[in-house]
């Protein structure tokens, strides 16, 4: 296990930034709605969200997705914060059927302050994040200068992923 700064110290303050996706039903509604949901997280705000974008399945099939990236700020520790956002995809029916199911609704945990956090239950940054026009485009909308943590500015990965389809909604 690597851990640094797995949990907010003594409940500090702490962005975050979350990869919200969606393919089943209104998805375009269900992302919009997750969005509300984690404002409404125990000691955490919505500080701001991307566009909503309209992505092909990476590595799956089924319908074309609607993705977002969403920033808060909790005073939560990683993990509880994990728990949150998996106690909203049960809500919203999240099933998990197989490795890149089509789903309800699909929340990662991307950023969590500068912390780089490996464990059995939680990797942060998020492993696939630079690999991923439907994380970075959205992350980037929001803050064109973040970088991630132990990796550098999110921006040189923009073109690594260039030849992935997204299109804003």
């Amino acid at each position: 296990m690597t851990s640094t700064a797995s949990a907010s110290p003594a409940g500090s303050l702490v962005t975050a930034y979350i990869g919200i996706g969606a393919n089943l039903g209104d998805a375009a509604s269900q992302v919009q709605r997750a969005i509300l949901q984690l404002g409404k997280l125990p000691h955490t705000s919505l500080k701001s969200q991307s566009s909503l974008f309209c992505t092909a399945p990476l590595d799956a099939g089924g319908d074309d997705y609607v993705n977002a990236v969403a920033c808060l700020e909790t005073r939560l520790a990683a993990h509880d914060l994990l728990q949150g956002l998996q106690q909203i995809e049960q809500d919203f029916g999240r099933e998990r059927p197989y490795p890149n199911a089509p789903r309800t609704l699909d929340l990662d945990m991307l950023l969590y302050g500068q912390a780089s956090i490996q464990d059995a239950v939680l990797t942060v940054p998020h492993p696939r994040m630079t690999q991923r026009a439907f994380v970075l485009i959205p992350l980037l909308q929001i803050d064109p200068f973040i970088v991630i943590p132990n990796r550098g500015p999110a921006h040189q990965f923009a073109p690594r992923v260039a030849d992935q389809l997204i299109r804003k909604l």
